[in-house]
């Protein structure tokens, strides 16, 4: 796991400015479909009680933002020091810190929400699961998970070559079973078109924690 972690930290490091310049107003732009789920993954984390909402793979921290504004105690985390230091330059406001997705630094049972957008991509397969027992982890009861990903139509993830480092894309069903067997119960999901060339569907699910 440390290897491929240390590459996909090299990789965006040295894309900080090009890909915060991309995806900063992305959403509000390009994505109907994602700004949909975001706001009822926010929606549902306010009916929880719990704010605290932990934006994992946070990036250059627009998400994380975008949680904030949605009245959410939201913070960011990413493996990549670069995209941090940009994170809390572009929004001195909010907390930004960088870590392992396998080792986050927040106590057990904590977080009324994790957002997943799209940050565990770049992840083999195999050890998908022992990201996903993490976030359960820092989940309280009744806490939710956002997860999006790129998906694909076969009976396999499939490995492609992501222009920032190699990246998968997951049957949305197996992605799913993935999330059940680490305690989470799926309760919704959207598919849509790409909106990349890549070709692959775009996909959301929400689950929370049992």
């Amino acid at each position: 796991m440390v290897e491929h972690q240390d590459e996909t930290r090299a990789a965006y490091d040295g894309i900080v400015e090009l890909y915060a310049s991309m995806f900063a107003d992305r959403l509000q732009t390009r994505r109907p479909f994602t700004r949909a789920m975001i706001g009822t993954f926010a929606e549902l984390v306010r009916g929880t009680g719990n704010l605290r909402t932990a934006d994992i793979g946070c990036g250059p921290g627009h998400l994380t933002a975008m949680l904030h504004d949605l009245e959410l105690d939201a913070f960011g985390l990413d493996i990549s020091p670069g995209m941090v230091d940009h994170a809390r330059r572009a929004h001195p406001a909010l907390r930004f810190d960088e870590a392992r997705m396998e080792a986050m630094p927040v106590e057990d049972r904590a977080l009324g929400g994790v957002l997943a957008h799209y940050s565990m991509i770049h992840t083999p397969p195999g050890e998908l699961p022992v990201l996903l027992a993490e976030q359960v982890r820092v989940l309280a009861p009744g806490g939710l998970l956002l997860v999006s990903f790129f998906a694909t139509d076969g009976p396999e993830p499939v490995r492609f070559d992501h222009k920032v480092t190699p990246a998968y894309s997951w049957p949305v069903d197996r992605f799913a079973e993935l999330l059940t067997g680490a305690g989470l119960t799926t309760f919704a999901r959207l598919l849509h078109d790409p909106a990349s060339e890549r070709g692959f569907l775009d996909a959301h699910l929400l689950a929370r924690r049992q």
